[in-house]
């Protein structure tokens, strides 16, 4: 039997036919639940429908970027699927995002048209000029006011028409942005075939079935959204999804739909652990209990371990495509680890030259496997500084014991990942550095109760200048892109500690923090 690489970029190999197949075989059964909203998998594929007429009658069509600036809602969901049908590359952005954060995704992706909420016209409004690559038409919002310049995205008043796309496995899917990067955006394209991956591999791992309930409340435009929502998709399993976080309802929803899957973030699971209701029987009906975006204490490991002892998972990995899993039946014997690789996923731990270390020893993080990315959105040079001879390359220090499972060391060097995500600190620098006092700035994350991980901001001022913490910490936050960004706390040094280059030591820097918290 011949083959070629073409072959894993299939026509089969796309999202773009998965909803329609459910509403044909099961159009009774429950497939979608949101809020108050609760619909069969034959309404839910109309309404796809209807979606994806309704982005064709914008002009759209495949490969057009359309970025979604939305909280968690139904149509979200249909407007995902809606692109996946027809070949549309879907740009999923934070409604947390402020103009100045949103400028630069928006622009570096190419974005056409722009579909939000009503919530996020203050961070539209002064974008509409700047942008002019997005035709006046195409600004969108699901709940526009009469004159507020808005039009209305209204799928419902548009039949469903039957159009049929021909996509291939290697069409692009989505633009990832994994935080709001003002100063060098760094879009992740992930093709069908690398979402449809996720799709199985994961189904796989955390053994999710057509019976499962799907349970999520994290926000859907992250990107560890897609590793349980595409899998309850494709085996046409419950997929509910909650409009927000929050402790108490989420452990109601649990036991109202009889849950069986549920993704979280650490500050999620600490926000339950604080609840007396947050109980082995509330939790009875988990299958999976999976914690992602930064490692969990293993206080709360702990007391999970006596709630929920056959349901616990931990996921490490990167948006740009590799992944390992601490499975539930290693869960108790190796609390400290992040699993090994997910199926199909190779791991290597190297040194600074690129050679293999032994067991034990520690070094980079690199690994391959079918969830690699494309690449960064029309930056194939910082592509070929991330992928090198078909390896990721993390950033991330760890090391690997005898038996191949993986204990994460420290993160990338300065990121922060705060309630599940990715903040860089130069980033809040930058903008710190504006103000009139400030001679020096340097951003680093130290533990958070409630978050995980939270930002600090150390400056020096200048010669002669006067400023509180306290002013410089309500100055920062007010200016930052995002709310994620804002820093806990200001400490104002005589000077930095350096080292025989003369480059601030963070590390120690955050050291100093943490021990006069304590």
């Amino acid at each position: 039997m011949g083959g070629s690489p073409a072959a894993a970029h299939h026509a089969g190999m796309h999202l773009g036919r998965i909803i329609a197949r459910h509403g044909a075989e099961r159009p009774d059964g429950l497939g979608v639940a949101c809020g108050d909203v609760r619909l069969s998998w034959g309404e839910f594929a109309e309404r796809v429908r209807r979606t994806a007429n309704a982005l064709h009658s914008l002009g759209l069509g495949r490969g057009d970027a359309l970025a979604l600036i939305l909280p968690n809602r139904v149509e979200l969901l249909e407007l995902y699927w809606a692109a996946a049908e027809t070949g549309i590359v879907v740009v999923p952005l934070s409604p947390l995002l402020r103009a100045q954060g949103l400028l630069p995704l928006l622009r570096d992706s190419g974005a056409l048209a722009v579909i939000a909420t009503a919530d996020s016209r203050a961070a539209l409004d002064p974008l509409r000029a700047e942008l002019g690559t997005i035709d006046p038409a195409r600004w969108l919002l699901l709940d526009p006011t009469p004159g507020d310049g808005y039009a209305r995205f209204d799928p419902a008043a548009i039949e469903p028409a039957p159009q049929r796309v021909e996509l291939t496995g290697g069409d692009p899917f989505n633009i990832v942005y994994s935080s709001g990067t003002t100063g060098q955006p760094k879009g992740i394209v992930h093709s069908h075939a690398v979402r449809a991956s996720y799709a199985t591999l994961f189904a796989a791992q955390f053994r999710i079935h057509p019976e499962s309930v799907v349970l999520h409340a994290g926000s859907l435009v992250f990107n560890g959204a897609f590793v349980t929502m595409l899998p309850a998709f494709l085996l046409g399993a419950r997929y509910v999804l909650m409009p927000r976080f929050d402790p108490r309802e989420f452990l109601a929803a649990i036991a109202r739909e009889r849950a069986t899957h549920v993704m979280t973030v650490p500050s999620q699971i600490a926000a339950l652990l604080e609840l007396p209701e947050c109980t082995r029987e509330a939790l009875a009906s988990l299958e999976m209990l999976c914690t992602l975006g930064a490692p969990l204490p293993l206080a709360h490991k702990q007391r999970l371990m006596a709630l929920a002892p056959d349901a616990l998972y931990e996921l490490y990995g990167l948006t740009e495509g590799f992944v390992t899993v601490l499975d539930r039946r290693d869960y108790a014997r190796k609390p400290g680890s992040v699993g090994t690789p997910a199926y199909f996923n190779e791991m290597r731990i190297v040194d600074p030259d690129g050679r293999d270390l032994e067991p034990g020893e520690v070094g980079e993080i690199v690994g391959r496997g079918p969830l690699l990315m494309s690449g960064y959105h029309c930056r194939p040079d910082l592509t070929a500084q991330a992928i090198r001879n078909g390896w990721l390359h993390s950033g991330d220090l760890g090391y690997r014991d005898d038996e191949g499972f993986l204990y994460l060391v420290d993160r990338k060097k300065d990121l922060i990942i705060s309630g599940g995500v990715n903040v860089y600190p130069r980033d809040i620098e930058e903008v710190a550095a504006r103000h009139p006092a400030v001679s020096e700035v340097a951003v680093f994350g130290v533990p958070h109760e409630r978050w995980g991980e939270a930002p600090v901001a150390a400056v020096t001022l200048r010669p002669g200048a006067v400023a509180e913490a306290d002013e410089l910490r309500a100055w920062i936050n007010a200016r930052v892109a995002a709310r994620y960004q804002q820093v806990c706390a200001v400490v104002v040094h005589a000077d930095f500690p350096r080292n025989v280059a003369g480059k601030t030591l963070k590390r120690e820097l955050r050291d100093a923090y943490v021990s006069s918290a304590d």
